[in-house]
């Protein structure tokens, strides 16, 4: 019986995908291990966002090839793949494969002509492609919660961002089917309860008859279904239907990322965002009218070119405006063929990096002072696992609070209620409140 294993990077979206891999590889027979060297195929799942995360591909890349077994297959998959295609051949001659996301169907045949010495490359867009055939192979004891694809590729040009060149034109998934995805893993012998909707701008979906609307309300009212979470959504596809969706389907998370780049108009012009500053903060305020005590992450860039002090005083007072309950927090990373490398007014990477540490510095003290406020209280939590450290476990709760109370393994894959007793800023300590107020399942 053939091994495969496979390691990820990246986002969400890569993680859904390496279960569709290992779903086209299932039907070949292929077992997944967790030890590169015990498997006769291994892949590497790729981001090409940031230079630094295929720079970390690369470096894993090369310590894995020294671990190749004899006759065995090493590929790259992914963003990155797609990106460098046949250059990446080149660049490392012990990868046997480079696969885009629209051609994992046909890995296990470039896998046998891999066995058979011929090195390839497949990385052609296909707008049809959702694989609605093959079964996702989710990770074992993660059942409780799933990630479910709903749109692929992107039709936004950002002028910073390789995803349209990595991910094809945007394609939506007929509501039906995704509906029928939910409804076997709800009703499966692990019980999935809480779904996040994928999508490069999730809330733009569109099947031609239905929107993101419509599908909020099918997949919310999906028997089995406590939470609802999507990512990433765009800001301006939040449709006064979508917000009246995400309103009244009370399956639906009382938390939205969503992403801002920059909080001045003038930048974001030259990002090519579709909003301006007015218009995010118009957004935010009608998401707050109708879901009162929505928790708001976001992301931001700073030292995109031409970015002036002055731009970048205009985002930490939108972060401070807003309130967010946390930001993933970047420094422009060039990318070939993006048209914001054709800028030539760059920002110096001491002034870019000198600007980021105030940003982080005043989006921790925004979040520490918010969480501080909710040690006290009391919250649902879905258990997701062990914590990283410490003998402890992590909950998360609808606003994507994460808690860390003790408790035993069985309680993984449900339900509880926490109190938080402290906060690190970041992450809550909790304990739990009375076995009798336990909510299991």
């Amino acid at each position: 019986m053939p091994r495969i294993y496979i390691e990820t990077y990246g986002c969400q979206m890569n993680v859904a995908d390496s279960e569709l891999v290992l779903g086209v590889l299932a039907r070949e027979g292929y077992v997944a291990v967790d030890d590169p060297a015990a498997a006769d195929v291994v892949l590497v799942n790729t981001c090409a966002v940031r230079a630094h995360a295929e720079q970390k591909v690369l470096s894993r890349v090369g310590e894995l090839k020294r671990s190749k077994r004899p006759g065995g297959v090493l590929g790259v998959v992914g963003c990155m793949a797609q990106r460098l295609g046949p250059r990446l051949l080149e660049r490392v001659p012990q990868v046997d494969l480079v696969v885009g996301p629209d051609g994992y169907r046909g890995l296990p045949d470039l896998i046998a002509r891999a066995r058979g010495g011929e090195r390839a490359a497949a990385v052609e867009f296909k707008a049809w492609e959702h694989y609605e055939d093959v079964p996702p192979v989710r990770e074992e004891g993660a059942a409780a919660s799933a990630f479910v694809t709903v749109q692929r590729g992107c039709d936004y040009r950002c002028t910073f961002c390789i995803v349209p060149m990595t991910r094809g034109p945007e394609r939506s998934r007929k509501l039906a089917d995704v509906v029928r995805e939910v409804e076997r893993l709800a009703g499966g012998g692990g019980g999935t309860t809480e779904v996040t909707l994928l999508g490069q701008t999730v809330n733009s979906y569109h099947d031609g008859t239905h929107d993101f609307a419509d599908l909020l309300r099918a997949v919310g009212g999906v028997p089995g279904i406590r939470r609802l979470r999507f990512t990433s959504p765009y800001p301006t596809d939040f449709s006064e239907r979508v917000v009246a969706a995400m309103a009244e389907t009370p399956a639906v998370c009382e938390h939205v990322h969503l992403p801002v780049q920059s909080g001045s108009s003038r930048v974001l012009k030259r990002m090519l965002r579709r909003y301006d500053r007015d218009r995010y903060l118009g957004i935010v305020a009608a998401l707050r009218r109708a879901i009162p005590g929505i928790a708001l992450t976001t992301d931001i860039i700073v030292g995109f070119p031409g970015e002036t002090e002055d731009d970048f005083q205009e985002t930490l007072s939108l972060v401070e405006a807003v309130v967010f309950d946390d930001a993933y927090t970047f420094r422009y990373s060039p990318r070939e063929g993006t048209p914001a490398t054709r800028l030539k007014d760059g920002v110096p990477d001491h002034v870019a990096g000198e600007r980021l540490e105030r940003l982080v510095a005043a989006v921790r003290g925004i979040a520490r002072c918010k969480n501080v406020g909710l040690v006290g209280t009391t919250h649902e939590v879905l258990v997701e696992g062990r914590a990283k450290r410490g003998d402890l476990l992590q909950g998360r709760t609808r606003a994507n609070k994460v808690a860390l109370f003790t408790g035993p393994d069985a309680w993984i894959g449900t339900y509880r209620m926490v109190r938080f007793t402290g906060t690190t800023g970041s992450t809550f300590a909790a304990r739990l409140v009375g076995r009798e107020l336990a909510v299991v399942g």
